[in-house]
């Protein structure tokens, strides 16, 4: 039954991440903002549902220290995995959309994040001041999404015409851009929970210890909702939804996820973390720098590093 749990999750992945980027496209359109913002809110907070769950659940449990690694590697598998993968199905034309604001935020919230750590064990303050930063990123959005429909209205008023954006229905029923976010929200953590739990099976049949586990099996599955949303994206050509799920996402785990996880108990910060697994999350970011500052395409050879990279630390992690 766990290898059908790990096929029927897979399966449940895939369509709601298709449902999310629909739903996500279209409710940019329909409000005239960015793709990019709803993707860098409502698609990253949705992917990020498994991450909360877990890390929520594991400090209940009695387990904090999962917590933290769940977050820590599926930041990692974010940047490697999440965008390794899709760009070796099709090259995202990452040169086109400017995540410039949301990259410095991100690192931003990776360098707060560690400084938390330095001072750990994170606890009810931490988690406190990481929802103030997470709230500062929301109203940056917000602000963001103002802004550009104010532009689009005056673009609109001089006859000029915005160019066609893949995906996107303008005759989209409002419900049914509703029922797609829906289904994507619902689908992402089940599939999710599904897949993670049968694969902790096998892990565990084939004797691989639980923090292994934590670091591999629970990172990747709760980054799986992020990889599905990706792929799809990417096969869509959206590559304003690829970065900005990834981006979103990451800011998201660090901030809300870890505030609202230091919110419920203290989370102790094992020194491994800083020996190692802190400083893979933060290579990782730092290799987004081409991408996004240097106005370079997601093509396959950066899929092929980007996935051996991943590969390799994985391996590093199980030897």
């Amino acid at each position: 039954m766990d290898w059908v749990y790990v096929a029927l999750g897979l399966v449940i992945l895939l369509l709601a991440g298709d449902a999310l980027v629909k739903g996500a496209v279209n409710l940019a359109l329909r409000v005239g903002i960015p793709a990019l913002i709803v993707s860098l809110t409502i698609v990253a907070f949705g992917t990020s549902a498994p991450e909360l769950l877990v890390s929520v659940n594991s400090i209940l449990d009695g387990a904090p220290g999962l917590a933290l690694g769940n977050v820590v590697g599926s930041n990692t598998a974010n940047v490697l995995l999440v965008l390794g993968v899709p760009a070796l199905l099709a090259t995202m034309h990452t040169s086109e959309c400017d995540t410039r604001s949301s990259y410095f935020q991100m690192l931003a919230a990776t360098g707060l994040f560690i400084v938390l750590c330095w001072f750990g064990p994170l606890n009810w303050v931490s988690g406190i001041i990481l929802l103030i930063a997470l709230a500062a990123m929301l109203s940056h959005a917000a602000w963001s999404s103002l802004q550009h429909r104010a532009e689009a209205k005056a673009a609109e008023a001089a006859g000029e015409d915005d160019d066609d954006v893949e995906g996107a229905d303008p005759s989209l029923a409002g419900w049914k851009i509703a029922v797609y976010l829906l289904l994507g929200m619902i689908g992402l953590p089940l599939g999710a929970d599904l897949l993670v739990d049968g694969a902790r099976n096998i892990a565990r049949e084939f004797g691989v210890s639980d923090a292994v586990i934590g670091l591999t099996v629970v990172a990747i599955g709760t980054s799986l909702p992020e990889l599905a949303t990706t792929v799809m994206a990417a096969l869509r050509k959206q590559a304003d939804v690829a970065i900005g799920n990834v981006i979103g996402s990451n800011m998201f785990n660090l901030l809300g996820i870890m505030g609202v996880a230091s919110l419920v108990g203290n989370i102790p910060v094992d020194p491994g973390f800083f020996r190692f697994d802190l400083w893979v999350m933060v290579g990782a970011s730092l290799l987004l720098i081409p991408l996004v500052l240097m106005g370079r395409d997601l093509t396959r050879t950066w899929g092929v590093c980007l996935s051996a990279l991943y590969a390799a630390y994985i391996l590093f992690l199980l030897v």
